[in-house]
């Protein structure tokens, strides 16, 4: 006999008629019909196969008072609540008996026909019992698809408690460092002491910044609010820089590293500082995982109309039941055992989003807890294999700024003069203005070459002033930057709007900020806010 289907099992009609050929003459007409059914010997039968599956019992009224029927009776009453099972009583003509009263009592769901029965009446009332045991089928899949969500919601819930948790821990670790170097600052004055406890306070704040970076970055990415800017890319290029970013995580735990790249260039089309950033993820999340003095094993390679990144790792490894989830957003893995060195583990969301945004895949792979594991990135080669890219130039081996006149506008004092000062020690010529009043005015009498504005100012915010700005024929040719902790595109065009050239997030990378200042030349560079020119992270 052909093995049943779950679905058929439970469209199954259990005939009971344990007198004369009742039950096959029943089984032949219905069977006839479309119906599946099962000649049941007695009621202890019908239960064994109810916890198989059925859709309907087709019982004679003489079958109700036979051994059994306490079971059967048992079984109805522990049905879950979306379960209703019909129950067809097949009864002598008057359907008054004290078995048939006794069925409707017990039984629940129960339908009486009369004999003799007609085949039409007899397999209508089955479809319509069966279309109403589907219905309640239906229920239990709704019932299931809802447990299932509230089941994710709690867990979503849990994670997003202990992201929260992870990020004040992340978020605190900087500020007693910087608070302790601030008293130190305030009761000596030696300058080797200084320079240490100012290299320190320069650590914690990048620190926090990477932090804040990645937060503000995974919401963009999950919302669809970045743009790759896509270009010819060898991977080799790729490849060493992300290592640099990663070097003094892997030097500092003693990870032995083993780069594999081919001689032969591979291409693809893409973002180079987004790839940039996926590959430094990679790598400092298996130096995070990694014991002391582990390995850790980056091999580039091309596989026919794709180009695969491994990074593999000697680590902790990955649980079989967290590999399908460690891209989730605030899922991390083993974070209470102290691995974690710094971060909010949301790098592998941004490395899942930003690699399927280049129309590729990523794949976790481990044979479970202290076995080490392997992160895989697919992306689909250049057509054309031609690199495009040349070596960025550094930022600090550029000239200073020959009193480049620049004027910095923010409400923020503490944030204005330290730029001010940073700017004077790179030979810029600054003024700074604490309002939009006084900028206007600076602007008039100091004739800048360059304006940093701030967006979120009080009074006049940074787009009304700089609106007043391009109507002053004082500033004809000027620079307009703008900062803004905000960088979507819809905040670039705004600025854009406004009469902006550049926007720049805050905090401002000031290597970028030298950068971009040596390349303007005090005359108008057009609208160009929808560049962004602010730091990434990686």
């Amino acid at each position: 006999m052909t093995e049943l289907t779950r679905d058929a099992l439970e469209q199954r009609v259990l005939i009971l008629a344990p007198i004369g050929r009742d039950a096959e003459m029943t089984r032949s007409v219905l069977e006839r019909a479309g119906a599946t059914c099962h000649c049941a010997r007695n009621l202890a039968d019908v239960c064994r196969e109810l916890d198989v599956g059925a859709g309907l019992v087709v019982l004679v009224e003489e079958a109700v008072a036979t051994e059994g029927r306490e079971a059967f009776v048992r079984w109805l009453q522990d049905q879950p609540p979306w379960s209703d099972l019909p129950v067809l009583v097949v009864a002598r003509q008057g359907a008054d008996s004290a078995a048939v009263a006794q069925s409707m009592d017990l039984l629940g769901n129960v339908t009486v026909l009369e004999r003799p029965i007609r085949v039409a009446a007899l397999v209508s009332a089955v479809r319509t019992s069966l279309r109403t045991r589907q219905r309640q089928y239906e229920s239990r899949a709704h019932l299931a698809r809802i447990e299932l969500s509230e089941r994710d919601l709690r867990d979503s819930d849990r994670r997003k408690d202990e992201f929260l948790a992870v990020l004040a821990h992340e978020l605190r670790n900087p500020l007693a460092p910087i608070r302790n170097a601030l008293h130190i600052l305030q009761l000596t004055r030696h300058e080797d002491v200084a320079a240490r406890v100012g290299a320190m306070m320069e650590r914690q704040v990048n620190h926090m910044v990477r932090l804040v970076d990645d937060l503000m970055e995974v919401s963009r990415i999950t919302r669809g609010k970045i743009e790759l800017r896509r270009e010819p890319v060898e991977l080799a290029v790729v490849v060493r820089s992300a290592v640099e970013i990663g070097r003094p995580l892997i030097e500092s735990a003693g990870h032995q590293l083993t780069l594999t790249i081919p001689q032969q260039p591979v291409i693809v089309q893409g973002d180079a500082v987004r790839l940039t950033q996926v590959v430094a993820n990679l790598l400092n999340n298996a130096a995070k995982y990694t014991d002391p003095g582990g390995g850790i094993g980056l091999t580039v390679r091309q596989d026919g109309d794709s180009a695969t990144i491994s990074v593999r790792d000697t680590g902790t490894g990955i649980p079989p039941d967290m590999l399908p989830r460690v891209f989730d957003l605030f899922t991390q893995v083993d974070h209470h055992a102290g691995r974690s060195q710094g971060g909010l583990g949301i790098g592998l969301t941004l490395v899942k989003s930003l690699v399927e945004m280049h129309g590729g895949s990523v794949m976790a792979y481990s044979e479970g807890p202290g076995r080490g594991s392997e992160f895989v990135v697919r992306l689909p080669l250049a057509a054309d294999a031609r690199c495009g890219t040349e070596p960025r130039r550094d930022a600090g081996s550029a000239p200073l700024m020959a009193r480049r006149r620049v004027l910095i506008v923010d409400d923020n004092h503490d944030a204005a003069d330290s730029l001010g000062t940073l700017l004077e020690l790179l030979g810029a010529e600054v003024r700074v203005a604490y309002n939009g009043h006084d900028c206007l005015r600076a602007v008039a009498t100091h004739r800048p070459a360059v304006v940093l504005l701030d967006i979120g100012m009080p009074g006049k915010d940074g787009y009304e002033v700089a609106h007043e700005i391009r109507r002053l024929p004082e500033a004809n040719g000027v620079t307009l930057i703008a900062l803004s902790g905000w960088g979507q595109k819809a905040d670039r065009d705004l600025s854009r709007a406004a009469g902006f050239d550049y926007h720049l997030i805050k905090p401002v990378d000031i290597q970028a900020l030298e950068a971009l200042l040596i390349t303007v030349d005090g005359e108008a560079v057009g609208r160009r806010t929808g560049a962004e020119h602010g730091p990434r992270s990686a």
